[in-house]
């Protein structure tokens, strides 16, 4: 390729432990990159504008974005016991959510229909009022009585005790049970313009950053501070020990079937278009 990709995907530790060696040019024979650094839900509307090569977006937001992009099989993050929370400032049963007043961060993102989904399921006559709120201003206001719950993402899920909040219910506990399948939550795409080689050559130098991070991880480990948004240390490994897995080097069968899983449930209920019969396919 003759000029940069230009890629965007957000600066949590997860992102950059696995994009490092690429990013920096130690991948052999890889693209090189232009990165640019944003939150997912920024880059769930990238996507559907179309304005970069590579995003990392939510998996929500693909049955908008398949027709110009392609599903990358690696660079992801899917996994087990690595779901979105809903946090409330006090003890309490699904139920109590009933006509409730809740702080998402995206209603285009993975963790907004995984709520969805068990709501559907667990508050009879569902939540109240939809407040759409930056990640990072939900848990100050659930514990400010702003809102009634929040749903949260990522690291929130160590800190969340540090606002003296409590766990109602883990929507990726809910998914695992009623499914069987991991939790999808956040997409490669690349734009399907490139062609089929380019893509087949981008996604073998992702899977090659990704072993090159697993082997030598204190390689990535200044790149991953730089932008941990002054997050602890320890938290930023937790981070990546959760969310960069075996479906990061390969969605596989399990990966897919979980993808498809959730787009199909939660087109059943209206939350998003139905997808292509061969939408997910990979080049």
């Amino acid at each position: 390729m003759s000029r940069p990709l230009n890629i965007a995907y957000s600066p949590c530790p997860n992102d950059t432990f696995v994009f490092d060696a690429l990013a920096h040019g130690r991948v052999p024979d890889a693209p090189e990159l232009a990165v640019t650094f944003a939150d997912i839900d920024r880059t769930n509307g990238m996507a559907e504008r179309g304005e970069f090569d590579v995003l990392k977006v939510s998996y929500a937001v693909l049955p908008w974005v398949l027709e110009d992009y392609a599903l990358l099989p690696c660079g992801g993050a899917l996994g087990r016991g690595c779901g979105p929370l809903v946090l409330t400032r006090e003890r309490g049963a699904a139920a109590d959510l009933a006509g409730k007043t809740v702080a998402v961060p995206s209603e285009r993102s993975t963790a907004y229909l995984l709520f969805r989904l068990w709501a559907a399921a667990e508050v009879p006559g569902g939540v109240g009022e939809i407040v759409v709120l930056p990640f990072h201003e939900i848990m100050p206001a659930v514990r400010d009585g702003k809102v009634d719950a929040g749903l949260v993402i990522h690291e929130a899920r160590f800190t969340y005790r540090d606002y003296g909040l409590v766990s109602l219910a883990d929507m990726g506990e809910h998914w695992e049970l009623t499914t069987g399948l991991p939790i999808p939550l956040g997409a490669i795409i690349a734009k399907r313009s490139l062609g089929g080689a380019a893509l087949r050559d981008l996604a073998a130098a992702i899977r090659s950053s990704v072993r090159m991070a697993w082997d030598d991880p204190e390689a990535s480990r200044p790149y991953v501070l730089e932008h941990a948004q002054e997050m602890d240390p320890k938290v930023a490994d937790q981070h990546i020990g959760l969310y960069v897995n075996e479906f990061t080097a390969g969605l596989g069968e399990d990966g897919y079937a979980a993808v498809r899983g959730l787009l199909t449930r939660a087109a059943a209920e209206g939350l998003v278009p139905p997808l292509g019969r061969d939408a997910l396919s990979f080049v």
